[in-house]
């Protein structure tokens, strides 16, 4: 019996020697970092600024596979079944991480607090309530005066149906007492096109989006989605300056997750090369262009963070009667 002890001791000793190790050799290959979007979008983009840096931090080249489709759902299932041993990660985004589920239940196959072990937020930025130039409202008060006393007769677009854009949206419906209605478009780009050509009343659009066009006076912005004020553009209210639409907290953001069940060990280097890389000038500076507010938090962290995103959508999204389907 004592033999016995001894070798699971010994057995236990080498297991715990080989994982330490295994986490601090790892990677001794190419990471394959899934981007569920096609190129050139605002996900990929972003990715793009980080992965460079990944590859310098951990010495191992980190390369983008755009996976996209149905939304970001194809590749999100991808990296979902991938094995969990840090060589394929997933950079995802709120709309494919905790609002899909919720307005796809049928089509989406992944449970992404289940199915995945969060890295890192990235960083997160505000969505905009923007209007067409001509608009009889400048403030968000006057807005919202106008959308009372003619229920129905406006719109908003958004990038289509169950996207935090249109989550955002209904919850000013919600929140304002209002009632715009919905009106999704396939390409993002062309509800700038309609909104500068006065086509549609209103629209969500994410931050980078929208400033262009606003600073060269094409189209009005009420007030961003998030509590606070953007640092990327503090001359923009936030919408929950208005006493109606204080409940008002829709934020796009950005994260690096890994399938579930990943080695502690390697999460953590990856966390730590994150962490690195978001400290850069050069990182901060490129990702300040794309609108993000920079965050970099742990995976714990991210993990709770997630679980409040899921939450506070879900009621939306029930409130709302929101389907994708």
């Amino acid at each position: 019996m004592h033999a016995i002890l001894v070798r699971f001791a010994l057995a236990l000793a080498a297991s715990a020697i080989t994982t330490a190790a295994f986490g601090q050799t790892y990677p001794t290959r190419p990471i394959t970092l899934i981007v569920p979007y096609a190129a050139g979008g605002s996900v990929d983009a972003v990715a793009r600024i980080v992965a460079p840096k990944l590859t310098e931090r951990l010495g191992q080249s980190v390369v983008i596979e755009n996976v996209a489709g149905a939304g970001g759902i194809v590749g999100t299932q991808r990296a979902a079944r991938a094995a969990p041993d840090g060589y394929t990660l997933l950079f995802s985004v709120e709309s494919t991480m905790a609002i899909a589920k919720l307005v796809q239940p049928s089509t989406v196959h992944y449970d992404s607090q289940k199915d995945f072990q969060p890295i890192s937020l990235i960083g997160t930025s505000p969505l905009v309530l923007a209007g067409r130039k001509d608009l009889p409202a400048s403030t968000t008060d006057e807005l919202l005066k106008l959308l009372r006393a003619n229920p129905g007769k406006f719109s908003y677009a958004t990038s289509g149906t169950g996207t935090s854009l249109h989550v955002a949206g209904e919850m000013i419906n919600i929140e304002g007492r209002v009632s715009i209605v919905h009106v999704p478009y396939r390409v993002g780009a062309q509800m700038v096109t309609d909104l500068v050509g006065n086509q549609i009343d209103l629209a969500m659009l994410p931050l980078v989006m929208a400033l262009p066009n606003y600073r060269g006076g094409n189209i009005k912005v009420f007030g961003t989605t998030e509590p606070t004020r953007s640092p990327v553009a503090p001359d923009l209210p936030s919408l929950t300056e208005h006493p109606d639409l204080r409940n008002v907290n829709v934020t796009v953001w950005f994260g690096l997750f890994a399938p579930a069940k990943a080695d502690p060990e390697i999460v953590e280097r990856l966390h730590q090369a994150v962490a690195a890389c978001l400290q850069e000038a050069d990182v901060r500076a490129k990702l300040a262009e794309t609108g993000l507010r920079i965050v970099g938090n742990s995976p714990a962290e991210f993990a709770a963070f997630l679980a409040q995103e899921i939450e506070k959508f879900s009621v939306i999204v029930k409130a709302a009667n929101i389907k994708a389907e």
